[in-house]
This record gives C-alpha cells, sequence and structure tokens, in this order.
C-alpha cells in the first residue's frame, strides 16, 4: 500500500468511528457509570448560560443536566457530603444543604457536559477541563465559592462529611462559636481541602499536606503568606506550579486573615 493510500485509509478509519464517550462514575449508594450520551439524553437536559464563569471569567454556554437529578443526589443525608473528584487530583465537597434547596432562590447546580463536536476551549492557561464541568446559577445566593466549580470530573460520590471522618482537622470545642479560626476553618475545608490536606485528613492529592511536618505559618512572615495566597507567583514560581491566586472577588481580606488565623492556631495541633 502506498504512503497515500494508508493515510487516506486511517482518516476513513477515524471519520467513521466516532470518539469514545467519556464516563463519568456516579456512587451515591449504588454504583452507576454514565455516558456523554446517557448524560445528555436525560429529560432533564438543557442548553444553560452561565453569567460570569468561574473558570472562563465570561458568559459561557452549555449543554448540561441539572446535578440534583443525578441518581441518588436527592438522597443524600442531611450530615452527607457529595464529593467530586477530577483527574487531576482535585477533590471538592458539596454539603448536603447545597443538594437538598429546592427553594427557588438558592445557587443551582448544572453538570456541564462536553459535546464530542464542539469541545469547549481551554483556559487563559491552556487547560482542557472537559469532559465534565459543575458549574452554578446564582451561586451567591448559597455563599458558592471559586472551588466548587471543580472541571475534569470524573467520579461523584456520596460521602461522611469532612468533620466526622476527619476530626484531625477540627478546632477544639473550646473555641467560640464566633471566633474566626471556625470562620476559618469552614473556608479551609471549601477552598484549601481541594488540593491539600491538614494533619493528613484529605483525599486531594495536588498539593503538600499543610500542617505536616510543618505549617506555611512557621515559615513564611505573615506579609509573604498573604502575598503568596493571593499571588503565588509573586513569591516563588516554578514551570509545574499548580496554586492558583486567590484575588480578592474570590475570598475576601476578612476570609483571608480567618484561613490565616485558622492556620497559625492548628500550628499548635498536629495529630
Amino acid at each position: 500500500m502506498s504512503r497515500l493510500a494508508l493515510v487516506q485509509a486511517m482518516l476513513l478509519f477515524f471519520i467513521s468511528f466516532p470518539a469514545m464517550a467519556a464516563a463519568l462514575l456516579i456512587d451515591t449508594g449504588k454504583p452507576a457509570t454514565l455516558t456523554t450520551e446517557t448524560l445528555l439524553a436525560m429529560p432533564g437536559a438543557a442548553t444553560i448560560q452561565v453569567p460570569d464563569d468561574v473558570t472562563y471569567h465570561r458568559t459561557m454556554t452549555y449543554r448540561a443536566v441539572p446535578l440534583r437529578s443525578l441518581p441518588g443526589v436527592r438522597a443524600l443525608p442531611a450530615d452527607g457530603e457529595l464529593q467530586i473528584t477530577a483527574t487531576d487530583g482535585f477533590v471538592t465537597n458539596l454539603p448536603a444543604a447545597l443538594m437538598h434547596d429546592d427553594s427557588g432562590h438558592g445557587a443551582t447546580p448544572w453538570l456541564a457536559i462536553e459535546p464530542h463536536d464542539r469541545p469547549w476551549p481551554r483556559t487563559s492557561k491552556g487547560t482542557d477541563i472537559g469532559p465534565f464541568y459543575l458549574v452554578w446559577i446564582n451561586p451567591g445566593a448559597s455563599g458558592v465559592m471559586s472551588e466548587q466549580w471543580p472541571y475534569q470530573i470524573n467520579a461523584i460520590r456520596a460521602v461522611a462529611s469532612r468533620a466526622a471522618k476527619w476530626p484531625q482537622f477540627a478546632v477544639d470545642n473550646s473555641v467560640p462559636a464566633n471566633s474566626p479560626v471556625r470562620r476559618g476553618q469552614t473556608l479551609f475545608a471549601t477552598q484549601c481541602m481541594v488540593c491539600h490536606r491538614m494533619n493528613g485528613a484529605g483525599d486531594a492529592s495536588v498539593g503538600p499536606d499543610l500542617n505536616l511536618p510543618r505549617n506555611p505559618t512557621e515559615y513564611f512572615q505573615p506579609w509573604a503568606l498573604r502575598a503568596y495566597i493571593r499571588d503565588p507567583k509573586s513569591i516563588r514560581a516554578w514551570s509545574g506550579m499548580k496554586m492558583p491566586g486567590f484575588d480578592k472577588a474570590t475570598l475576601s481580606d476578612p476570609d483571608l486573615d480567618a484561613i490565616i488565623d485558622y492556620l497559625g492556631y492548628m500550628a499548635h495541633r498536629r495529630k
């Protein structure tokens, strides 16, 4: 066979056989694997517009299904969480309250599905975010934060709450309810544990444990730690770094202070 004929045959092969469907594991009691086609064929599938998309920083249009319509999501126990994992090691947990809010006034989660024939654009950093991406309509109504928009999703599972599973990342009962340290723990779980662990607690594997062997408050000067969280590359940079920056629109100054207060508190609670 000539080289031209071989190339033509290969082109015919790839044209004749569509790309393999992406697969998503759903485990909310009984594991199931749903393909791109299965999800797009669900009765609730719709075309949605997402204003100020967290990843693209502009209005985006997606084919998506309501996250709450996926098998078992509405049956999540009140003290449970919905864990969403990504192929890059990112892990985010959503509290059951976000899955049970049918008031019509809160944030609405949608699972965006990348079509085979219309791939989503890469991010400004060149990242391919498909094939599944969790997006929100009206996120501010329920306090949804930037790290609760995971992409490259490969699995969704019902799990026990972090506090129940890993008491070693929780503050002591003696800490007042209105303490910024408690607020910092909540923010740390939402914004930091998607990539990091605390005292060995957590499922993520992108970044290091932030208390073992040492806590950032022990090796960063206060101004440097704040600057690093706001803009990591302003302090140190390398080709493989993955730490994103958190600007004031993503993490307010009081919230940043609370996270640093929590880190400082945990530096004395290694378990």
